[in-house]
């Protein structure tokens, strides 16, 4: 058996960054911006009005009185010059006029006809935003998933094709003669596929494209029939089947179709049974069955797999462990780094872990309860309420 760090090493020597592919602006939220974005004109491009007003020149007090002689609103500029004691009615957004170099907000100003005059307290703010204020032409927006926020600083920038990674490709394949899928009619010595439907949101979640495939009966005209549908991914899940029982037939038949097996058996719990390889183009990472121990390896091999994918620098790529307070005493570890299932709390701001009682890899309601996985390491002695202790979050 190998680390689980030793085992992520092959996981990511198995996939390269995908190529980039332009896509319109509209469509890239969720996608990963590989290569900073450049602006090509200045935010605002020219000095506007923060308020609706009048433009003035100097800086007047209360009491002066000025002409307005003209007026400019947003998209809407007066391209007449301002000079002393003259005044443009102006809007929020709309250029500044030339010599002006202020902005009065209009509740400070009483006005009769063409003549304003400044009222006593009137605000002291110039009320104007300068061109380039919020971002310059040239500067640029770093390499990131974009979010919805991003979006409206790339479309200031003016840019209307974003160049992103292309989504990784992920087929998904459960296996085995006990599965039946969701809304089917299992028989006496069935179950229902569960796995599948929490890996395709992980896996959409990173962002990746997922195909769930049928269910690859414990056959080796199934398994072959099923991986021959996910030739063109570029990696390829499978769930159960991964072990050493008779009906445990995944790397036998992804062997005889050219898998070249780059491990096989982690010092884990749960997941000891997984497997990774190359088969064609496609990375391949074969999870276990048990439903936990499935979620558990995808937090920590095929989500890293994704975002390697998709070009992410090598600090965004692995999971990464945030320390908590232990809230109960727990027992020593084995021979194999432990990941249980845990719920967090908060006391003062300080994330404090529970440990449930139960981690069987089985039990999908602890699971679903669940909001961390709490790291035991391997030989790991009792802990105490109170030290501090690693979790990932779930």
């Amino acid at each position: 058996m190998i680390s689980v760090d030793e085992a992520l090493a092959h996981c990511l020597a198995l996939v390269t960054p995908l190529p980039l592919e332009p896509v319109p602006l509209a469509q890239s939220c969720g996608r990963y911006m590989p290569q900073p974005a450049i602006a090509t004109r200045d935010q605002p491009p020219f000095a506007a009005s923060a308020m609706d007003g009048y433009a003035v020149q100097g800086d007047p007090m209360a009491g002066d009185r000025f002409t307005v002689v003209g007026e400019a609103g947003a998209g809407h500029a007066w391209q007449g010059t301002l000079g002393p004691l003259q005044a443009a009615r102006i809007f929020t957004g709309a250029p500044l006029p030339a010599g002006a170099t202020r902005v009065i907000i209009q509740e400070d100003v009483a006005r009769d006809g063409d003549l304003i005059t400044i009222k006593d307290g009137a605000d002291a703010g110039p009320h104007i935003r300068p061109a380039g204020q919020d971002f310059r032409a040239g500067d640029t927006l770093s390499a990131r998933l974009l979010r919805p926020n991003d979006l409206a600083l790339l479309a200031s920038m003016n840019i209307a094709m974003v160049p992103v990674s292309r989504r990784p490709v992920v087929a998904i394949i459960a296996t085995g003669d006990e599965l039946v899928m969701p809304g089917d009619t299992p028989g006496p010595d069935q179950i229902i596929a569960s796995n599948s439907f929490t890996l395709k949101a992980l896996a959409e979640e990173a962002g990746a494209e997922v195909r769930l495939l049928p269910i690859a009966r414990d056959t080796m005209d199934s398994l072959t029939y099923v991986l021959g549908l996910a030739s063109d991914a570029d990696i390829i899940v499978t769930t159960g089947g991964a072990s050493v029982g008779d009906h445990d037939l995944v790397a036998q038949v992804a062997e005889r179709l050219g898998m070249q097996r780059a491990f096989w058996k982690i010092a884990m719990r749960p997941g000891k049974p997984l497997m990774a390889g190359r088969l064609g183009n496609a990375a391949m990472l074969g999870l276990p069955g048990n439903p936990v121990s499935s979620v558990v390896c995808a937090h920590l091999f095929l989500l890293p797999m994704i975002r390697a994918a998709l070009g992410m620098p090598q600090d965004a790529i692995a999971p990464q462990p945030r320390p908590a307070v232990l809230a109960q005493d727990t027992g020593p570890t084995g021979p194999r780094t432990h990941y249980m299932r845990a719920r967090l709390t908060h006391t003062d701001g300080v994330p404090q872990i529970t440990p449930f009682d139960r981690q069987d890899s089985s039990l999908l309601s602890i699971l679903s309860s669940a909001d961390a996985l709490l790291i035991r390491p391997a030989d790991d002695g009792a802990r105490r309420a109170g030290e501090t202790v690693s979790y990932l979050p779930l």
